[in-house]
């Protein structure tokens, strides 16, 4: 990419002002940041390896998807943003997966808008930056990877990485905290044995469907987080929906494509659908009464099934509790 002088100066301003409020705020912190002196790690990122802190104590976790991973894995979290695709939530308020832990802790919420906040994140004094994965925050922290890198190191988890047991190794190897990883597989391996066995999943293919406030028809794809825990449940997903949506070109960090509604009965042709309804999206009982849904497969055969935002991209805590309602609800 070719740039000009005067836009690289335009750019390198808001770093270097990034830097200098890093440079204050750390001198007044020295004294109580807690850190630790151990040498740095070199560890994984989406933009190449970074080295981070032995011990960090002072961690932004600019994607709320990431963050229980981290009160699970007892780490210390300073701040977080409190977004998760599809809950709608107040200023500052948090997911109540995690909400309790970030009490506990002190966690203090990002500012969610257009673009990350900066000076709120110097101003926590951070030794770690934790962003990437998936959905728009994890995009914001791309995005102003040069700038967030200015003030801490800044790991990037990968948008491929999608399944919530890599999502936590990778956070555990981050922040050196392996301890807890077997654990929590462990627990989730025999929920997910036991859900197996008592799980009666309807017959012919599977289709997982977001109702969104915009009402444009949005599907996950196959290999997404929770399409792929209801197959491991024993669910048949559709594996075809992108190519009969004409695959539609998608955000790197999307794991759901959206088409136009003349596609739908095409798309969502599958027996059987679940619907997932985000932040302003209508529940099932309103799509019923859509006659454009109302002719879907899934609907003429009542095989249509609610699941609430939360399960759209379980972290550990959503999924084992995903995997209680599959079991309440197909036993």
């Amino acid at each position: 990419m070719f740039t000009n002088r005067s836009a690289g100066r335009r750019r390198a301003a808001p770093a270097l002002l990034i830097l200098a409020l890093v440079a204050v705020l750390t001198a007044c912190g020295n004294s109580s940041s807690g850190t630790t002196d151990a040498g740095p790690r070199t560890v994984a990122s989406a933009k190449g390896p970074v080295q981070v802190p032995a011990d960090p104590q002072r961690i932004v976790v600019l994607n709320g998807n990431l963050a229980g991973y981290l009160y699970d894995l007892e780490a210390t979290v300073v701040a977080a943003d409190p977004r998760l695709l599809g809950v709608p939530n107040k200023p500052g308020e948090f997911p109540t997966g995690w909400a309790e832990d970030a009490k506990q802790q002190g966690t203090q919420a990002v500012p969610s808008g257009e673009s990350i906040n900066l000076e709120f994140i110097a101003a926590q004094r951070p030794d770690l930056i934790i962003g990437g994965g998936q959905g728009f925050p994890g995009q914001q922290s791309v995005n102003a990877y040069d700038q967030l890198s200015a003030i801490a190191p800044t790991v990037l988890l990968p948008t491929e990485t999608t399944y919530w047991q890599d999502q936590l190794r990778f956070i555990a190897e981050t922040v050196n905290k392996p301890a807890n990883v077997d654990t929590l597989i462990s627990n989730y391996q025999a929920k997910l044995t036991e859900a197996k066995s008592k799980i009666k999943p309807p017959a012919g293919a599977t289709v997982v469907f977001q109702s969104i406030k915009s009402q444009k028809p949005t599907v996950f794809v196959p290999t997404a987080a929770l399409p792929a825990l209801l197959a491991e449940v024993g669910f048949t997903l559709d594996t075809q929906v992108e190519a009969k949506a004409g695959n539609p070109a998608k955000e790197q960090s999307a794991d759901f494509i959206s088409f136009s509604p003349e596609l739908l009965n095409t798309v969502v042709d599958a027996p059987v659908l679940f619907a997932i309804p985000l932040s302003g999206g209508r529940p099932v009982e309103q799509l019923r009464g859509d006659p454009l849904y109302a002719s879907l497969p899934a609907f003429r055969a009542n095989t249509v099934f609610e699941l609430p935002a939360t399960s759209s991209r379980p972290d550990y805590r959503t999924v084992m509790t995903t995997l209680d309602l599959l079991v309440e609800r197909f036993r």
